[in-house]
């Protein structure tokens, strides 16, 4: 069976519209902890790693703020990362057009007050990832790091987690 190493940080609630089919897009600028202060759009698959951390009820759609006492439902307990799906990269691109981004709205869960701010954070522009999400086989709990923790996008895992069968990710 094939696996994954890498996981891509992203708030409990949209992990959870991605794998209900809701969002089919991920808009990023970047963790304050990325290497060079910069994030790096390197990966054409990756697990999603759902954090509670930041989500904020305001920060989101009207109709997906009840889920978000779903969602805390299905928090795991302090400390273990649960891995219920992963995605695959259809297309990247960096958007640098504010109209062009909020015309993708029906993509994604963030309100337009969200998408702004991320998109002025630092230097106009935001990265937009087309995705497709995958359930994982099982659900797979890991203990979680120190490495891990931080405002990052990308961990590296230090045991594979598996997929499916026929999936290889290209090399960066």
């Amino acid at each position: 069976m094939d696996t994954l190493e890498v996981a891509y940080k992203e708030w409990a609630v949209v992990c959870h519209a991605l794998a209900h089919g809701r969002q089919s897009i991920l808009l990023r600028k970047g963790g304050i902890a990325e290497t060079g202060g910069q994030f790096r759009p390197h990966h054409e698959a990756f697990l999603l790693y759902p954090t509670y951390f930041h989500e904020q009820k305001a920060a989101i759609l009207p109709e997906w703020q009840e889920y978000l006492p779903l969602v805390e439902s299905e928090r795991p307990p302090a400390g273990v990362i649960r891995f219920t799906h992963w995605v695959r990269v259809r297309r990247v691109e960096y958007v640098q057009d504010l109209n062009a981004v909020l015309a993708l709205r029906s993509q994604h869960i963030w309100t337009d007050e969200v998408v702004r701010q991320r998109f002025f954070y630092r230097e106009p522009g935001l990265y937009v990832f087309h995705v497709e999400t995958h359930p994982l086989p099982q659900t797979v709990e890991r203990i979680e790091r120190p490495e891990y923790a931080g405002c990052k996008s990308w961990v590296y895992l230090d045991q594979p987690v598996p997929v499916s069968q026929g999936f290889q990710e290209q090399p960066s």
